[in-house]
């Protein structure tokens, strides 16, 4: 290398060159003169039209542009730029021609010259796209499972209000044919309490991603009969013709969550359709069947053709309406068939109604096989694995509760008094939730959580469960500041309480 001591830079040593060989980097030291004074062997590597020893700045520019190796969109301005920078400290990250990512840093040098290096961040760049795409897809889901959980509370609070106010109006109406029509209604709207629980607990088992298809050949006649014999009174107080066309042959995927996919589709034709007909039928598509509910009635709005599977999404007029559906059917659809990897598909005209269909493979008879699997409670998602102690000295009670907690997943702690209880925790037992009978033999249970509460957390959710709708007891309780259940229990209540205490406590009422 030159000498160019005096207004040039110092002359590099053996070492500081084996030095700058030995770097990841591609390293450029450019001269006060603008001409490149020295370049590593990995900066050779680094470009495909690397600067040679003592080129002018402005000519290796110029020339790196028209190689098109940077993949410039303007290639004349940044050659203007990048004349215009020589000297100055800056960064940038450039996507060559071969798709990797190059990462250009420039240093000003104490005598007016500069370096430049050049590193492959390739790697570096794919990782923070990666966790740039989990951090958006987590914050999707998040903000979902939050839309979800909010729906659910609204659509649940309704029925439940006006259970309330039917059965404090019942309990006063002397009218027997007024009290007829309040019961029926009760029962309504205790059925739409029920239909949107079961919903949730299939929609939980398959956020927490406990539903393992499990696929066989079985005939479509085994399932159109359920259908048939499920649907058939809805059709006929409606007045609609409930058709199903059973094809010849075997299908070959799981069974019963094919059958929730059909029960889905068919609840939702007759539920939208006043007159006319519902049919239930099969086209060959190769080897696969295309399985098709197709009725006459309302028809979807093209906008509303991508949005029906999304949950609890109702078109507006159907809200106008005040119809009974909760928006979560199609929406636990779209799940399964995405569990099984089938497509499903929605033709539609408004005010002729719908087609909706999902594609299944075709089966090999000689490989039919019977059975079932259900979806069953002990996956229920959020109450899996949740640590309940349960103190109830009714032993009979006490087993059935023990049966029912663990049916939703609990972890259940079993105690028929208190000394049971701290005994539970003295071996270690922590739990998050509390459930405590009022009328034990020794203590009250609102004493009794007094006093487990200072053993696992004065924080900790608790609720007391009692036979005595004694005014007096109740207010009592609630003015301890903890929430009560008649029994017998409702299972549906308690889950809705259960809920509210471990996952969203400011819903739970305060004493009163």
């Amino acid at each position: 290398m030159a000498d160019h001591s005096g207004s040039g830079p110092q002359v590099l040593d053996a070492t500081v060159l084996a030095g700058l060989d030995a770097l990841p980097a591609g390293v450029a030291i450019w001269a006060p003169d603008r001409t490149l004074a020295y370049g590593n062997a990995v900066l050779r590597q680094s470009l495909d039209a690397p600067p040679a020893l003592g080129e002018a700045f402005e000519d290796f520019v110029l020339r790196l542009a028209q190689s098109r190796e940077l993949g410039l969109i303007d290639p004349d301005a940044w050659v203007a730029g990048e004349i215009a920078d020589f000297g100055k400290e800056k960064t940038s990250d450039y996507v060559l021609a071969a798709g990797s990512v190059m990462n250009v840093t420039q240093k000003p040098t104490r005598d007016g010259g500069m370096t430049v290096s050049y590193s492959d961040v390739t790697s570096i760049k794919r990782n923070e796209q990666a966790l740039r795409e989990a951090k958006e897809a987590a914050e999707a889901t998040d903000e979902a499972k939050s839309r979800f959980l909010r729906a659910a509370n609204h659509d649940l609070r309704q029925p439940l209000a006006s259970l309330k106010i039917l059965i404090y109006s019942c309990m006063r109406e002397e009218a027997s044919e007024t009290r007829a029509e309040m019961l029926h209604a009760m029962s309504v709207a205790a059925l739409i309490m029920e239909d949107l629980l079961g919903a949730l607990l299939q929609i939980g088992q398959l956020d927490a991603g406990r539903i393992q298809p499990r696929v066989t050949s079985f005939q479509l006649s085994q399932i159109f009969e359920r259908l048939a014999i499920q649907f058939r009174h809805q059709a006929e107080e409606k007045g609609l013709k409930l058709r199903f066309v059973t094809p010849r042959g075997t299908v070959a995927t799981d069974r019963a969550l094919l059958e929730r996919i059909l029960s889905n589709f068919v609840a939702n034709a007759i539920r939208f359709t006043e007159v006319g007909t519902v049919l239930v039928g099969c086209r060959k598509e190769g080897r696969m069947l295309r399985i098709e509910v197709v009725d006459t009635g309302r028809g979807v709005k093209d906008e509303d053709l991508e949005r029906v599977f999304e949950e609890f999404y109702r078109a507006a007029e159907e809200r106008r309406g005040q119809k009974s559906g909760l928006g979560l059917g199609l929406n636990i659809v779209k799940r399964l068939a995405e569990l099984l990897e089938h497509p499903v598909r929605l033709r539609s005209r408004p005010g002729f109604g719908s087609i909706f269909s999902v594609t299944v493979p075709r089966g090999n008879v000689w490989h039919s096989e019977g059975g079932e699997v259900e979806i069953s409670e002990t996956v229920a998602g959020e109450f899996v694995g949740t640590p309940v102690l349960l103190v109830e000295d009714d032993d009979i009670l006490r087993r059935s509760m023990t049966q029912l907690l663990q049916r939703w997943g609990i972890t259940v702690h079993a105690a028929a008094d208190e000394a049971e209880a701290l005994r539970l925790a003295d071996e270690g037992v922590s739990v998050k939730l509390i459930v405590a009978d009022f009328n034990l033999k020794s203590r009250t249970g609102v004493e009794v959580v007094r006093g487990l509460r200072e053993v696992f957390g004065a924080a900790t959710p608790a609720m007391i469960v009692t036979a005595d709708a004694e005014p007096r007891v109740l207010d009592d309780i609630r003015g301890a500041g903890l929430p009560v259940l008649i029994k017998p229990v409702s299972p549906p209540r308690l889950r809705v309480l259960m809920h509210n205490l471990l996952f969203e406590p400011g819903l739970v009422a305060g004493p009163r």
